[in-house]
């Protein structure tokens, strides 16, 4: 489903983050906005393609239309019974076709009755089919936003988001089945007392509407402050109860139960006061509600029981204005009811709304073209680029030629740009100076799609599904068969292993993977690249979790996977990347050095100080400028050479 109607288509810190962003929406909402919102989301709730559920629809038009006749002829027809009783119009006789219809009607009216279960069971299909849809347009909107909106909300506060989309629904839905029946039930029922009755009646119930509704609408000012904090309280509960949950075993580590167990507490404290506020400001708009009725009613009562008692008009009007006045109530119940749930719904759904309004930073140019790889050559020309922040690079003026089939590694300390030059070349975020070519095409020009078929990953920390080990490596090639699956496990050297798996390939990783080791859920990251089979691969510490036997083994399988295909390489210990084509040094953002392994050492720079710091026991000797002497001095005399335990 595209984006059409859209742009594109702890303790109680979340709390006042979410306060503070909150702080700058209106306190309330508008005609103008319920009808920008109904418009939007119309074209996902009306089923354009499903002609059953068209009809379906405008079945319950129609049955909507007969519930509202029916409303207006209970009243009547009982008017008529009491009159034919009262003997005011003959002699008095059991008017039974007249008490039959009535009970009929009667039976035809409310949301209880034979039109209200068929209204219900058909619109319950539409419900279903619109709240699917703003699901989906949901889960589709945020996957498809960049790598920045993810990195700076938390999880728990993004699902809680996309659970909204029942409030969007139903606000479409009132729109649709409250609000048209409620407006044509008062324009009956005011046409039918200028008819039927004088113009006292007419101003009376005039009057009573436009008092009912004028109060509703300012006492409805405070519950929308007090829903609103509601929502936010719920939304920083939820949060703190997924986090202390997703993080068990932090939790346990710290022996921070009772702190958790605390904030949790706290947090729904807070949310039942919230909710206790709220509650209390809806009954207290009821009440006003009851006694601005209460006393309407008194008036129609005390002028049509004096022109009964004055022989001015039959007993059965009096019953007929008591019904009717009975009757109104209900459409300005509505009307109120309206106003409330859909201000309600739109608070609750205010966050999803902002989500879906969101632009992705990155996304497809009106002409991008799939990206057709020759032979896998990456060019950066100039790149720079900052997160955000003016006054601090991330990158800044990196000029790189990768050869096609070429492996080139990338290292330095932590911090230092190496991953965010990962990031630009599958492009998380754009460049903001500069150019990064694939066999001569800016991956500007093509698009997301292709590019992302064209590389494969293996990540430093590796999330698996909470699925089965089978569904985890075939994530990379979902039409993948079982022996593919297998040989890209025995390349990674977990076969074997996962064969002493209880369930084998059918065991269940657990969350993240959390029931493997770190050492195992890496080698499933790397048999779901060796699967995937990509031109070009980015490897970044795809060997940092394991232990030195498993690393070998694994270094050996990707020497393999990297020939014939572009390899780029992050990594810390050095001893692995020896054998590549070219080492790029990398300091606050700049490469300072680059070269193969004997030509950096030779330069005795930034990268000769890291390969002896790294090759050196704990215990060598250090010269005036920091780096490891060869040799250790005891009393005076040399002992030997001191390697470490890769045995270089």
């Amino acid at each position: 489903m595209g984006r059409k109607g859209f742009v594109t288509t702890k303790d109680f810190d979340t709390a006042q983050r979410l306060t503070k962003l909150d702080n700058e929406k209106k306190s309330g909402s508008s005609w103008s906005d319920y009808a920008k919102y109904f418009w939007r989301f119309f074209p996902y709730v009306w089923p354009y393609k499903d002609r059953g559920l068209q009809l379906k629809i405008v079945l319950c038009m129609l049955i909507v239309a007969a519930q509202r006749a029916v409303n207006i002829l209970v009243p009547h027809q009982l008017g008529k019974v009491t009159d034919a009783l009262s003997g005011e119009i003959g002699t008095v006789v059991v008017p039974w076709p007249q008490i039959c219809l009535y009970l009929v009607l009667r039976y035809l009216q409310g949301s209880g009755s034979v039109l209200g279960f068929l209204q219900s069971r058909m619109w319950m299909h539409v419900s279903q089919y619109a709240y699917r849809s703003i699901c989906v347009l949901g889960f589709e909107h945020v996957l498809g936003l960049g790598l920045d909106y993810h990195l700076s909300m938390r999880t728990s506060e993004i699902m809680s988001t996309l659970d909204k989309g029942h409030a969007i629904t139903s606000f479409v839905e009132k729109i649709t089945f409250q609000m048209a029946p409620m407006i044509i039930d008062m324009s009956l029922a005011l046409g039918y007392f200028i008819i039927a009755f004088d113009a006292y009646y007419t101003t009376a119930v005039v009057c009573v509407a436009a008092t009912y509704v004028l109060v509703s609408t300012r006492l409805s000012k405070r519950r929308i402050a007090t829903k609103r904090l509601l929502v936010q309280n719920s939304i920083a509960q939820w949060g703190i109860k997924a986090d202390s949950i997703g993080g068990y075993e932090t939790v346990k580590y710290f022996n921070a139960q009772d702190y958790e167990m605390g904030r949790y507490s706290n947090a729904l404290a807070a949310t039942q006061n919230s909710e206790l506020d709220y509650h209390s400001s809806n009954r207290m708009v009821g009440l006003v509600q009851n006694g601005i009725f209460t006393a309407a009613l008194f008036v129609s009562c005390a002028i049509s029981a004096y022109r009964v008692s004055t022989g001015q008009a039959k007993v059965g009007s009096f019953v007929s204005i008591l019904t009717y006045m009975a009757q109104l109530q209900h459409p300005l119940d509505q009307l109120t009811s309206f106003l409330q749930s859909t201000q309600d719904n739109l608070i609750s759904a205010e966050r999803m709304i902002d989500v879906l309004e969101l632009v992705p930073n990155v996304q497809d140019r009106k002409d991008s073209k799939p990206l057709q790889i020759k032979g896998g050559s990456i060019k950066f020309d100039k790149v720079a680029f900052s997160y955000g922040s003016a006054d601090h690079w991330a990158l800044s003026n990196i000029t790189l030629d990768c050869r096609a089939g070429s492996t080139v590694a990338f290292v330095g300390e932590s911090g230092g740009g190496k991953s965010t030059i990962f990031r630009l070349l599958f492009r998380f975020y754009d460049v903001n100076v500069g150019s990064i070519f694939i066999d001569g095409n800016d991956i500007r020009d093509v698009t997301l799609k292709s590019l992302a078929d064209a590389i494969g990953v293996v990540p430093q920390e590796c999330v698996l599904f909470n699925d089965t080990v089978m569904f985890n490596i075939r994530y990379a090639k979902r039409d993948a068969t079982d022996e593919e699956v297998y040989a890209a496990a025995r390349a990674a050297s977990i076969h074997d292993k996962i064969l002493r798996f209880p369930d084998g390939y059918d065991t269940k990783v657990g969350e993240h993977g959390l029931r493997l080791s770190g050492g195992e859920r890496q080698r499933i990251a790397i048999a779901r690249a060796i699967l995937k089979n990509p031109p070009i691969l980015l490897l970044d510490e795809a060997t940092a979790m394991l232990d030195i036997d498993s690393e070998r083994h694994i270094q050996a399988a990707l020497h393999k996977l990297s020939s014939d295909r572009t390899t780029l390489v992050i990594a810390h210990r050095l001893s692995t990347i020896m054998a590549a084509d070219k080492i790029v040094v990398i300091h606050e953002g700049r490469v300072v050095e680059q070269g193969s392994h004997a030509e950096l050492l030779a330069l005795k720079g930034r990268y000769c100080s890291m390969w002896h710091k790294q090759v050196a026991p704990a215990y060598a000797e250090l010269d005036d400028e920091g780096n490891a002497l060869d040799e250790k001095i005891v009393d005076g005399k040399k002992t030997g050479t001191f390697l470490n335990d890769l045995n270089l």
